[in-house]
């Protein structure tokens, strides 16, 4: 293999891996985030995971040495505003629907956005394997229990907002790159925040919980945005939108390890199915263009 063979798989490898380590590093933080709800709500863990992941990036990235320009900055704030709602609605169903019913009805968002800009036979059949994956996994088919309707509707619209989210991210960052992420959840948390004292007050800072949301904030803000920013300035959206077909998967195997749900055989096949789609389509997909910076 000659070094630029070499060079052109690292390139096409790196998205790809940055992608997968900002999904489990989110589905890890999102068990200790449920852990925090009885103590301080959903809104208040939205708001420490999203100030303490701000604070995070902000000391690594130091994003204060890149200034937006003003052609950007519209998109940084829509960037930053959506972090906030996405975080803001997909904690409010967490509290209300298990973890991998959640993630699933969540991934409605990126996997319209996998449908519509698809091109080939190919990308139709991964998603339609991803499709199929997802209801097996979904509670709807194989589960007696009710489930709250306030928190189906809730985890639908932050499906909404995460398609959103990749868009506005791949413009902001065209230009700003990782910088993206610290500006993005700077705005993200200082919109969360006055939601998160309305319903924990002082609890926020009382240190019983403070190593929790470090956890929080370091495994569910910093972490992945920064990996998801690498992946999404250097793939399309149709390849992130197929690829993040493991999310489900990811959220019910959190949930089975962390939370003790338990999975049943068709769940177990939705699983099976969702990785062969998201595999298959990061097999198949052209790699991007190389961006000149």
């Amino acid at each position: 293999m000659t070094s630029t063979s070499i060079a052109a798989a690292e390139a096409k490898a790196l998205p790809i891996g940055a992608l997968l380590g900002a999904m489990v590093s989110i589905q890890i933080g999102a068990t200790f985030a449920k852990g925090l709800f009885p103590l301080i709500g959903a809104n208040g863990t939205t708001a420490l995971r999203l100030v303490v992941g701000a604070l995070m990036l902000a000391a690594v990235l130091r994003p204060w040495r890149v200034r937006p320009s003003r052609a950007v900055l519209p998109w940084l704030i829509a960037y930053g505003v959506n972090l906030a709602a996405l975080n803001l609605l997909f904690y409010a169903a967490l509290a209300r629907i298990p973890l991998g019913v959640a993630v699933a009805l969540e991934f409605s968002g990126p996997l319209l956005v996998a449908t519509l800009s698809s091109r080939r036979a190919t990308d139709f059949v991964w998603v339609v394997l991803a499709v199929s994956g997802i209801l097996l996994l979904s509670p709807f088919i194989h589960s007696g229990s009710a489930l709250d309707p306030l928190g189906v509707m809730l985890a639908l619209a932050a499906g909404g907002c995460w398609a959103l989210y990749i868009v506005f991210a791949q413009k902001a960052g065209a230009e700003l790159g990782s910088q993206t992420t610290a500006y993005g959840l700077v705005i993200a948390a200082a919109l969360a925040l006055p939601f998160g004292l309305a319903e924990a007050g002082t609890g926020l800072i009382a240190p019983a919980i403070l190593v929790s949301a470090l956890l929080v904030g370091l495994f569910s803000s910093a972490l992945p945005f920064w990996l998801e920013m690498v992946a999404l300035t250097r793939m399309p959206a149709r390849l992130y939108g197929t690829l993040t077909c493991l999310e489900p998967a990811l959220g019910a195997l959190a949930g089975f390890l962390f939370l003790h749900e338990i999975l049943s055989p068709l769940q177990c096949a939705g699983i099976a199915a969702v990785v062969v789609a998201a595999f298959g389509a990061a097999l198949t997909t052209k790699p991007p263009v190389p961006s000149p910076e």
